[in-house]
Order: C-alpha cells, then sequence, then structure tokens
C-alpha cells in the first residue's frame, strides 16, 4: 500500500542559494527528501571549463561540505537526497561524497545513486554526421555553425533514473542534467508508484517541482505581492511539498521559520519562467498549468490539485552553451549637483575617444544606475536632483584586443572628464569571455541514461 503522503523539501533554488537551507530543512521539523537544484543553463559551461582546469572537479563544490554536515542527520532518520550537484563530473562528486560519509564514520550506511548519459559533448561530431541538425531553437541555425566554440552540451533527462535509484535503496542521488522539477516528482512516482502512463499524475508532480525548485520564490523570498508584510525573511523558510497519492498536494514550510506560503506566493513562483501555460514539457509529460486549483487551506498551507496532462513529445532539450567574444564592463559613480549631466557627457567623451583610438565592438550599451538601467526608456527625463548615478558601460566584440583595450579607457575619465567623480575601486575592468545559450532538440531515442549505485565500505 502506497504512503499517505509524502514530504518533499526544497533546499537550493541555484548553485549560490542560501547555504544553511538544506540544514534547516533536515533539522526542524519532519521530510522524506531534500532535493537541490544546482545547475542553470549556462552552470554547466562554467563546470565544464573547471574540469578542464582540473580533472578532479567539474561539480557543486558547496554539496560535498553540505553533504558533510547533515549526512549523519539523513542516515538517522531515513531522510533521502536528490540533488543535479553532478554537473560533468558525476564520478569525481560520487567519490568525494562517500569520502565525506566515511570521514562521518557511515561505512556501510550510504548507498549513492549516480545517473550519467546526459552529456553529449563528446558524442556531438557522430550525431551531425548521422543529420541531427541541433538547430538553435529560437533561430533555427544548425549547430554546425558553432561547433568549433561549443563548450559544453547536456540533455535534460527525466525521472525514470531517479526512481530506479531509490528503487536499489539509494540514499542520495546524484545527477547531472535532470530536468529540474524531475528531483521533485521522481519521489512521488517511485513512492505512490505511478506508471509512465499516468500523465495526469505526473502533471500534478511536475508542478510541484516547478514549486519547488527555486527554493524560497514560493515561500515568500522575492516575493512582489505586499512584499512589505512577508515576515522573517532573515529565517525564511524554504518550501516543502506534502505529496498525496492522488497527484494534489499541499505547499507549505516548516513550523517557526520565515517567509510566507500563500495563494499569492505559490501563484508567483508558477508563473516564472512560464511559456504557454498549456504546454509545460518535460522529458516524462507535458503539463497543463491552466487547470491548476489553489486553495489555502490553513496558515501556509495552500492546496494543488485538479492537474491535468498529457503524454510527453518525442524530443529531449539539450542545453549547449559556446564561445561567443568577450565583454567588459566600466562603471564610475557621478554624485550631485547634475549627475546625469556629467554621467551622460562622460559617456560621450568616453564614445569619442574609442572611435578616435578606430576601436569597433559588436555593441556598446551605456547604462545610467539610479536612473534608467531597470526601465530602459519608460524610465523618463532624469529627475533634476537625483544625489547620485552610476554610468555603466559594457562593450563587446569577437576579439579580445579591443576590448581590452577599453579596459584602460575607463579610470582616465576621473581627471580628464566631468568633475565629482566618485566610486571608482577594483582596478580596471576585466575581461570576460561571454558563455552564450544554444537550446536544441534532440530524439530521445540518442539518449539512454546510465545508473550506478554504491555503497560506503562496511
Amino acid at each position: 500500500m502506497a504512503k499517505p503522503t509524502i514530504r518533499i523539501a526544497s533546499g537550493q533554488g541555484f548553485w549560490g542559494d542560501l547555504l544553511t537551507a538544506p540544514v534547516e530543512q533536515v533539522r526542524r521539523g519532519p521530510i522524506d527528501y531534500l532535493v537541490l537544484d544546482y545547475l542553470a543553463e549556462v552552470t554547466m559551461s562554467i563546470l565544464q571549463k573547471q574540469r578542464s582546469r582540473d580533472p578532479a572537479q567539474g561539480y557543486a563544490r558547496d554539496f560535498i561540505p553540505l553533504m558533510g554536515e547533515i549526512l549523519p542527520d539523513c542516515v538517522a532518520r531515513n531522510i533521502r537526497v536528490i540533488a543535479n550537484a553532478g554537473g560533468v563530473n558525476l564520478q569525481g562528486c560520487r567519490d568525494a561524497l562517500l569520502g565525506v560519509a566515511r570521514e562521518a564514520g557511515l561505512q556501510g550506511k550510504v548507498r549513492v545513486g549516480v545517473v550519467t548519459g546526459d552529456d553529449i559533448l563528446d558524442r556531438l561530431p557522430d550525431l551531425i554526421r548521422r543529420g541531427h541538425l541541433l538547430a538553435n531553437m529560437e533561430t533555427g541555425r544548425p549547430i554546425t555553425d558553432i561547433i568549433d566554440r561549443v563548450q559544453s552540451a547536456n540533455a535534460y533527462i527525466g525521472s525514470a533514473p531517479i526512481v530506479e535509484a531509490l528503487s536499489r535503496d539509494a540514499l542520495v542521488v546524484v545527477t547531472g542534467r535532470s530536468t529540474d522539477t524531475a528531483l521533485t516528482y521522481a519521489p512521488m512516482i517511485y513512492t505512490f508508484g505511478w506508471s509512465p502512463e499516468d500523465y495526469d499524475l505526473i502533471a500534478a508532480g511536475i508542478v510541484a517541482g516547478h514549486i519547488n525548485e527555486c527554493g524560497a520564490q514560493a515561500s515568500g523570498g522575492n516575493a512582489l505581492y505586499d512584499w512589505r508584510s512577508i515576515p522573517d525573511l532573515d529565517d525564511v523558510g524554504f518550501p516543502i511539498i506534502e505529496a498525496s497519492p492522488d497527484g494534489s498536494f499541499i505547499v507549505t514550510k516548516h513550523n517557526g521559520t520565515g517567509g510566507r506560503v500563500s495563494v499569492q506566493t505559490v501563484t508567483e513562483q508558477l508563473l516564472y519562467e512560464m511559456g504557454d501555460p498549456r504546454e509545460y514539457i518535460t522529458p516524462d509529460a507535458i503539463a497543463d498549468f491552466t487547470t491548476i486549483r489553489l486553495e489555502e487551506v490553513g496558515p501556509d498551507r495552500v492546496r494543488v490539485s485538479g492537474i491535468e496532462g498529457r503524454a510527453p513529445t518525442d524530443k529531449l532539450k539539450v542545453s549547449i552553451s559556446y564561445s561567443a567574444g568577450y565583454k567588459a564592463v566600466g562603471t564610475l559613480v557621478y554624485s550631485w549637483p547634475d549627475a546625469v549631466d556629467k554621467a551622460r557627457a562622460a559617456d560621450q567623451i568616453l564614445r569619442k575617444r574609442l572611435d578616435r583610438l578606430g576601436l569597433r565592438f559588436d555593441e556598446i550599451r551605456t547604462e545610467f544606475v539610479g536612473w534608467n538601467s531597470t526601465h530602459g526608456p519608460l524610465a523618463g527625463p532624469p529627475p533634476a536632483d537625483l544625489p547620485e548615478v552610476q554610468l555603466r558601460v559594457a562593450v563587446r566584440s569577437a576579439e579580445r584586443a579591443p576590448v581590452e583595450r577599453f579596459t584602460r579607457e575607463i579610470a582616465p575619465l576621473i581627471l580628464t572628464g566631468p568633475p565629482t567623480v566618485t566610486g571608482f575601486a577594483g582596478g580596471r575592468p576585466k575581461v570576460e569571455e561571454i558563455v552564450a545559450f544554444w537550446p536544441a532538440l534532440i530524439d530521445r531515442r540518442e539518449i539512454e541514461p546510465h545508473l550506478e549505485v554504491e555503497v560506503t565500505e562496511a
């Protein structure tokens, strides 16, 4: 008989999220699963670069000391952890994880499942040779246009290998580029015994995963509606999904934590990164977000029900990153009086000097922070009495040399431009490589996830 409910706690919304959140989720109340989402699209290229410099790297390093802290609790309370922290070096992540388990004296008590198969970087030449265009979903351009600049290529894998890892008693499941929502709905499929064709139920799990995937954004963080009234964000509680076998679930958080779970906060998260709400596509099903029903059933408790779904497509999404040139950003702060006029004048002086030097860029972008950097032309004319404004100028080019020369032209404005510059520190602007995102589709039959389960030595 399936369990009546399970509690699936969100512990990280991105790599760099609140480090204490997973610890609080484990220790401040009962949960069955802790899910940790580390990977954004461009994160994979960052990890690939790290591994190219050091073969031992290439995974979310914050994950290892975190697990060293909470593993004893997870073992004692049978809390299972699912994380896409493996990045592009799942074996390295696994070995480090087993290492901290041994250091914690947990020999023979930690089974780690590792899901591979999402990384197709080395397979790209063969896929192209066999006719897979991997065309950009936004522009239609074939991958061959940038193949010599590709840094990473990862297919989004669904729930099946995670479910298998749980069925093989893995306490911790580590994936690479799993779809974010699968981290939450995989334990629902496993616990409740849903079949791959239970599309309404899986769609409900997808919605639960979408609510969980951005951490405290569903429980009062970054909330627009009545934001001043959100209490105690210094101690914000991350969301917890209380899931039932019929697909309905309650969004809540631990008692005594800050933040708020309400119809408004949950709705704002549901709208996050939303395209066509009738077609939220994952590898396992398509969820229709227009069928979602929300109901407050108590303080910090929102019931979600009524979700409908249908069969997935025959494609999987592929996240590809590639080198797209170089950029640099320079800033100066101008103070009252006439702060905006001074910053505008400095911008024109800078552009004329760059032109006199014969420097050409693919783009030069100027923003005046404190006036129009957020709303652009919609900001209207600047107030006459702004106490300060930051001039921010960015350039990008396919070549490094002109960007490097640009970085030397910001500091001279301090003594050769308008007066009252302040806030210049840190030296010259840094030249950075631009990593661009290339979304594509691939026949799902080309992607075969693999699972390995290992245990600390007895």
